[in-house]
């Protein structure tokens, strides 16, 4: 596995994953059609899009046959009314590499650019019914408090979580 910042040329390696990730993580959860319309060209538009941004860091995971099965990207949003805190806006993983530690690697390569930027306090919005905060909680992650926000038409709790010192989450992901 490689885990490498981003660049122009991933764009389309971050969209097949974020359209597929989307449609297996939140089945059951955001209505099927939304799902299905996804598209990987419109997709594709935004992550170039979004590596461009200055303020935006986006991280690849590769497999080895160098094809990109996870991203995470970072950027500071509407929670970091701090100077020292930034948002985990998004982290994805193909289904079929789960459960491997490679989540692990990733929040660890995010954890540790935030330290070498400053950052102490680290926001993430996770949909409530998504199984994911599990995996934040388990890292040390805080319940702060749910707001409604609008997909597909359907109106869904987001819970947002805060993680009060870095230093703490790498010291767990080194145990």
């Amino acid at each position: 596995m490689i885990i490498r910042k981003a660049n122009i040329k991933d764009a389309q390696g971050i969209a097949k994953v974020h359209v597929d990730t989307w449609r297996t993580t939140y089945e059951g959860i955001i209505p099927t059609e939304f799902l299905n319309k996804l598209d990987y060209s419109e997709r594709k538009n935004s992550w170039e899009n979004n590596i461009m941004r200055t303020e935006n860091i986006v991280f690849v995971v590769e497999n080895e046959e160098g094809q990109i099965i996870g991203f995470a990207d970072t950027s500071r949003r509407a929670n970091n009314l701090e100077l020292n805190s930034i948002d985990l806006t998004s982290l994805y993983l193909l289904e079929a590499y789960q459960g491997r530690g490679i989540g692990n690697l990733l929040i660890k390569t995010l954890f540790e650019h935030y330290k070498n930027k400053g950052y102490d306090k680290v926001y993430v919005d996770v949909l409530a019914d998504n199984n994911t905060r599990y995996f934040y909680e388990y890292l040390g992650a805080k319940f702060v408090r749910n707001i409604q926000i609008k997909i597909g038409g359907k109106i869904l709790d987001e819970s947002i979580y805060v993680w009060g010192s870095v230093n703490d989450v790498l010291k767990k992901l080194e145990m």
